[in-house]
């Protein structure tokens, strides 16, 4: 027994390390150092209309473009070779000038594009500033609640997922709920829970004049912003309340928007929504696509979504009661197996796009 304890203990030789799996290795490690290093020059090019300019000038010198910006060449002139190293912005070695080609304006320049990322990137401000919180939520176990958050994360949410809201919504997904659009088009109520800034329900209530909308989120400095983005439209307010116990109810429809699996007691938010529908009331539950297992998601998209879960998601969730933590790679069969234990037993997927799926369900 010694003798095999003496041999267990003993170092183990290294392994061999392969010369070509090392290499590409690196080769990823130096374009994650540049894209980490670029993000914040997209933020800054987003802030200062870069971006913006480079699409409506055309072809422009990096003097041109600081003079349209109203800003200092010389950093513009490092900030273009940044980005043109980058694949961000083209640029033209034989007339020294720099432009967006049609497809860096859809994902840069044009916050219509449905597939504008810049939010996406926006969102990473708070990613560095609360490092801190969550370097600590790791050893502790405790959790960072969406409000601890720096504002930076609130609106790069909401300008990350208002592109995609702006092009399936109506578009896809409300078609793809059962008789919902007729029920819409004659005049229902509708709640939107977790609605952040409103984008959605905003969206909603636009299309649908002859409907009633409620927004409702439990961050107050996101109903603000919503009230303040709605203005006088006369179909829709905004309330603070949480999923598990707003007050109102006969509702006919109620929509989450990528926010149940941030929630603490998701089962208690399903359960709570299943008791406030009218009768054939409807819920579209709208989260990241995701497939069951790990495995089914280890590719570019599950990527992001993991990392935001880790920074976001699941400190969100364990900083709430319950704590669940569903993070943002739940899967489908997770996610009904929460609807329905909250009673919301008939739950099929309605739509789905390379970012979300869209459940609808009822009682």
């Amino acid at each position: 027994m010694q003798t095999e304890m003496m041999t267990s203990a003993q170092p183990q030789p290294a392994t061999a390390i392969d010369e070509g799996r090392l290499q590409a290795l690196m080769g990823l490690m130096v374009n994650e150092l540049g894209a980490a290093q670029n993000a914040a020059l997209v933020i800054i090019g987003d802030e200062l209309g870069l971006y913006d300019a480079l699409a409506k000038g055309g072809a422009m010198t990096s003097r041109q473009l600081a003079d349209a910006t109203g800003t200092h060449e010389r950093y513009v002139r490092e900030w273009l070779s940044a980005q043109a190293a980058s694949g961000y912005v083209s640029y033209d070695a034989a007339a020294g000038r720099f432009h967006l080609s049609p497809e860096q304006a859809a994902v840069l320049a044009d916050a219509d594009s449905p597939v504008n990322m810049a939010g996406g990137f926006l969102a990473l401000v708070s990613t560095y500033a609360d490092r801190p919180k969550l370097t600590e939520a790791f050893r502790t176990g405790s959790g960072v609640c969406w409000t601890e958050h720096c504002n930076c994360l609130f609106c790069g949410t909401d300008r990350f997922f208002r592109p995609g809201y702006k092009s399936h919504l109506l578009q896809e997904w409300l078609p793809a709920l059962d008789g919902v659009v007729e029920k819409l088009e004659r005049g229902a109520r509708v709640a939107d829970i977790g609605c952040g800034f409103g984008s959605s329900t905003l969206i909603m209530a636009e299309a649908f004049p002859n409907s009633q909308f409620v927004g409702y989120d439990f961050h107050a400095g996101s109903v603000d912003a919503a009230r303040e983005k709605a203005g006088g439209q006369p179909n829709v307010r905004f309330e603070v309340a949480r999923a598990q116990d707003y007050a109102e109810a006969e509702f006919d429809l109620v929509t989450l928007f990528d926010a149940l699996h941030d929630m603490g007691d998701p089962v208690g938010a399903a359960r709570h929504i299943a008791g406030t529908l009218a009768p054939g009331g409807k819920v579209m539950l709208v989260e990241p696509m995701a497939g069951d297992a790990l495995e089914d998601n280890l590719h570019p998209v599950g990527r992001i979504f993991y990392a935001a879960s880790t920074n976001f998601c699941v400190p969100a969730s364990l900083g709430q009661e319950v704590g669940a933590a569903l993070g943002a790679q739940a899967g489908q069969k997770r996610l009904e197996a929460v609807l329905r234990e909250g009673g919301l037993t008939q739950v099929r997927r309605a739509a789905t796009t390379p970012f979300n799926m869209v459940l609808e369900a009822g009682v």
